[in-house]
């Protein structure tokens, strides 16, 4: 069952609660979600600190909705509501994720995730009115971690968040009594325990997403990986795919390291198979 809340182009939906009732002109405090009963994936896991979002949205009631539905499953919200706000609010402060709109005041949603990427790598979930390839294809060149469709589940917007933040908050990124695992391929170094990549001296800015592919790649050095496999271990994140994202991530990993996809030194393109890291030693 449902209960619905829909105001111009945005309706959140919240599958958890019994009835279904809506609230065309109320206030966010009438969301019964905060105090309702949860299903038991809901819950919130003993924490020893709030999950910390920052939402980036012009609409002040969904951003009501959305904080009065976190906060008592052990989120920690916040909202901006113009775009040079969210941004210098997004790179100032620490965050765990952002949840950014694509239509704001002041400069676009893509606007804001270039200052954003500019100075972190903070997981973004973008929202988009349509959800068309276009818009996600573009975020995603430009450093976002997963996309959602602005007419979203309070269940789903849970999976995502949860997802983004696993990467950067995940309970195996304590260093070992053995020392941190590196990866290395050449002069590109990977700390699968602290999630940081270096190439030579230089830190990689590099998104969840495209960390998790890199280290895919490391691991697999020498050896190609379709793009069905690389789908799979997004898949298994609860990360939103399509054909042309594991395409668009690499574009963005390829970048990042400074590699020419006509003579790769790192990422070489397998064609009708997939992606392969280049041994060091191979021809």
């Amino acid at each position: 069952m449902k209960i619905l809340h829909s105001f111009g182009a945005a309706m959140l939906t919240n599958p958890l609660l019994p009835g279904t009732r809506e609230f065309p002109n109320s206030s966010a405090s009438a969301m019964p979600g905060a105090n309702a009963s949860m299903a038991a994936s809901d819950k919130p896991a003993p924490a020893t600190s709030a999950t910390r979002v920052l939402l980036i949205d012009d609409d002040r009631k969904l951003c009501r909705l959305i904080k009065d539905y976190l906060e008592p499953l052990g989120y920690s919200v916040q909202a901006a509501h113009t775009g040079p706000e969210g941004a210098e609010r997004a790179t100032a402060e620490s965050w765990h994720a952002v949840v950014l709109d694509l239509m704001l005041p002041g400069c676009d949603g893509f606007e804001v995730l270039k200052r954003i990427r500019s100075r972190s790598s903070v997981p973004v979930l973008m929202l988009t009115a349509r959800g068309e390839e276009a818009d996600r294809i573009v975020g995603l060149e430009l450093g976002a971690d997963d996309y959602l469709p602005k007419t979203f589940s309070t269940r789903e917007l849970l999976a995502r968040l949860r997802a983004v933040t696993r990467r950067t908050t995940h309970p195996g990124a304590a260093s070992t009594a053995d020392g941190d695992e590196i990866v290395s391929v050449g002069d590109l170094h990977i700390n699968v325990s602290a999630r940081t990549a270096t190439l030579g001296r230089q830190a990689l800015i590099l998104t969840p997403v495209e960390f998790d592919l890199l280290l895919s790649l490391a691991r697999a050095q020498g050896r190609v990986k379709s793009r069905e496999q690389l789908l799979d271990e997004i898949r298994n994140r609860n990360y939103e795919v399509f054909d042309r994202s594991i395409d668009v991530h690499i574009s963005g990993l390829r970048k990042k390291l400074g590699d020419d996809p006509r003579e790769p030194r790192f990422i070489r393109t397998v064609r009708s198979a997939g992606y392969m890291l280049i041994r060091p030693d191979a021809p």
